[in-house]
């Protein structure tokens, strides 16, 4: 599952969101759907991983199923998974 943040972040002229996903592939199929550059990606590879996308591509990520959440569930959502991130790297040592 995709999920898009009610997040309005000034950048430039644009207001900015965070797209995030259950998996990364699920991440970049999405970016690719809506015509966002995969070298826009960040955190690529941890718990952090999003694309930061502009009020018009949240609405089309939206329209091909991302799921609109709070900020503050992607906040919670992210947490833990720095939280079972930091739990699996530990029991691998």
């Amino acid at each position: 599952m995709v999920y898009v943040d009610d997040a309005s972040i000034p950048f430039g002229r644009m207001k900015m969101s965070h797209m995030v996903a259950d998996t990364e592939d699920e991440l970049l199929d999405m970016a690719d759907a809506i015509g966002v550059a995969r070298r826009w990606l960040q955190h690529g590879g941890t718990a952090r991983v999003h694309f930061d996308v502009c009020l018009s591509k949240r609405t089309e990520a939206i329209n091909q199923g991302a799921k609109p959440i709070t900020s503050r569930e992607l906040g919670v959502m992210v947490m833990e998974r720095i939280k079972a991130q930091r739990m699996a790297a530990a029991g691998r040592s």
